[in-house]
């Protein structure tokens, strides 16, 4: 039953969801060719769901808040609720596409059913359809997202055989609410003794103790210290709606690469910097003074070990790192968020948001509710920026190749804005998802993107290629 429980930080994406702040990750992705029919479409995803069980599980919640909610096998399931077809009118679109995605991932994922979607969009132009996929992120992290996109796809034109049994799928049997009630008590009363024994298994001796203590109290520190300087107040933060709007930039990632490579850092620097330069852009164009403004990035990191992957839930610490919007000078604010990254790193600011996760398991779920609603009410950060490493090799539907994938983060209660990258097969897109009231002009930001990218690349004497080389700096 232990492994069935939704793990604090898993059950806090359920405390901080309400009408308007919708927890799930979603991704839009576009394939080559005309698109499989939707039965054989069913039948493959059928076949592999036996890898992914916890697609055919839905919540279990324990009464009275006595401990968090449990998978259980839903023995309703119906894959035609699911998975979903649509199609785009003429003339098919990106921007057609983009306004169907925003109205899609508008839309919160019913509780009472396993946690996941995906609409099947077919018109699109070009010889082109589209997956909309929508997974609640107490299922998934972004690194368990791309395992199970690794799992549902094939690496061939040819489609692989299953390697889960063919056999017929049989629901367990649900619990009741006072098995519920009960298995939860128990689990409280006996657990902590578990951890314990398993941290003397992991800390043997005492100088491994001691070490692991001060880092984590190093760690610690640098979240308290982040945690008293709120973020500023921006026009990416404020009561947001319900509705959603959602775009993409194309870059290609050699093109990322040459440009740390020409002038120093980690392709997440060249990231961050392009996301500060392309908000600075934004918010000189609405009219916002920029001097000396200085935004806070929540960047999730993963700490999912190598025997982890393919494990779903989530394995994520964060970092609140800076992003000097006042800049306008490229080279100038790579060498500050290459600078500022490396002081994050070396404070161990990851470190203490993975243990005050782990320390929350030990709080009743109660507490742990108010905790995290009161969290979300905070304004530690301005926007959120993921990246996530995805596969450098195709994947293929039904024989048919993945073009382009691109990723959504959720946005939290007070967030308007939030900004994932996923890189796949010598790309790297980012998706950009915005409240549709506050950031009615998503599209002007993208370009602001393209243009922040174009700078560095400018500056480094690196000729873009693909979608980004057709923008002017």
């Amino acid at each position: 039953m232990i492994g069935d429980r939704l793990s604090a930080q898993d059950a806090s994406f359920l405390h901080i969801e309400n009408s308007s702040a919708h927890m799930h990750v979603a991704s839009v992705m576009l394939f080559e060719g005309p698109p499989p029919p939707y039965d054989e479409l069913l039948e493959g995803i059928e076949r592999r769901l036996g890898l992914v069980p916890r697609y055919r599980q839905r919540l279990a919640f324990v009464p009275l808040a006595q401990g968090r909610p449990r998978w259980v096998d839903d023995p309703h399931l119906n894959l035609r609720y699911h998975v979903r077809v649509t199609a785009l009118p003429l003339p098919g679109s990106e921007e057609q596409l983009m306004e169907l995605a925003g109205r899609v991932f508008s839309q919160q994922l019913d509780r009472d059913k396993p946690l996941w979607e995906i609409w099947l969009v077919e018109g699109l132009e070009g010889d082109r359809f589209a997956l909309l996929a929508k997974t609640h992120h107490a299922l998934v992290d972004g690194v368990s997202g791309m395992d199970i996109v690794s799992v549902l796809f094939d690496t061939s034109p040819e489609p692989a055989a299953p390697t889960a049994t063919g056999d017929r799928w049989l629901p367990r049997p649900l619990p009741s609410s006072a098995q519920l009630l009960g298995e939860a008590l128990l689990e409280r009363a006996t657990v902590p003794a578990e951890v314990a024994r398993t941290v003397r298994a992991v800390f043997r001796g005492p100088r491994r103790v001691l070490d692991g203590v001060k880092t984590a109290a190093v760690g610690v520190g640098a979240m308290a210290w982040a945690g008293l300087n709120p973020a500023p107040s921006s026009p990416y933060n404020g009561t947001i709606g319900p509705h959603r709007r959602f775009t993409w930039v194309r870059a290609e990632l050699r093109d990322i690469k040459s440009i740390k490579d020409s002038l120093g850092g980690t392709v997440n620097d060249v990231v961050l910097a392009t996301v500060a330069g392309a908000l600075g852009r934004h918010m000189r164009r609405r009219g916002h003074r920029t001097d000396g403004v200085e935004l806070k990035a929540m960047i999730p990191v993963s700490v999912r070990s190598d025997v982890e992957r393919g494990a779903l839930g989530n394995r994520v610490a964060a970092m609140m790192a800076p992003l000097p919007v006042w800049c306008q000078e490229p080279m100038a604010r790579l060498d500050l968020v290459r600078q500022e990254l490396s002081d994050l790193k070396s404070g161990g600011q990851a470190v203490g948001a993975q243990v005050l996760t782990d320390l929350s398991g030990f709080a009743p779920p109660t507490i742990m509710d108010q905790a995290a609603r009161l969290m979300s009410r905070q304004r530690f950060f301005n926007v959120v920026v993921t990246n996530v490493p995805g596969p450098q090799f195709p994947l293929y539907l039904a024989g048919r190749r993945m073009l382009d994938p691109f990723p959504m983060v959720p946005l939290a209660a007070g967030q308007a804005l939030g900004i994932a990258l996923l890189s796949y097969d010598g790309k790297i897109n980012f998706g950009l998802v915005g409240d549709y009231d506050m950031i009615w002009d998503i599209d002007e930001l993208a370009d602001d993107v393209r243009a922040s990218l174009a700078e560095l690349a400018d500056v480094a004497g690196v000729r873009l290629t693909g979608e980004s080389a057709r923008v002017e700096v």
